[in-house]
């Protein structure tokens, strides 16, 4: 499936889309981590629970829970949400 990564990110894909494969969202991350080493770690953390600052959207519904289930069609993207006052 086609993910969106954010321009924060892109150090490790080096790219603004790529391919990953999953049947969960959990799953996607593993995918994308052995493919781009360290890039689940930015978005999930050791409780794996989603970042605070990072948002998920699946066919542009927003999703928090890893353990949404996915299809190979869908299309996901990783946004980093901007925090400050």
């Amino acid at each position: 499936m086609q993910v969106l990564i954010p321009s924060a990110l892109q150090s490790y894909t080096k790219a603004a889309r790529v391919e990953a494969a999953g049947a969960s969202l959990d799953e996607l991350f593993a995918d994308l981590d052995r493919r781009y080493p360290g890039l689940r770690f930015r978005v999930v953390d050791e409780q794996n629970r989603l970042r605070a600052n990072m948002r998920l959207f699946v066919n542009g519904v927003g999703v928090r829970d890893l353990a949404h289930a996915l299809r190979p069609d869908d299309f996901v993207a990783v946004v980093l949400a901007l925090s400050g006052g």
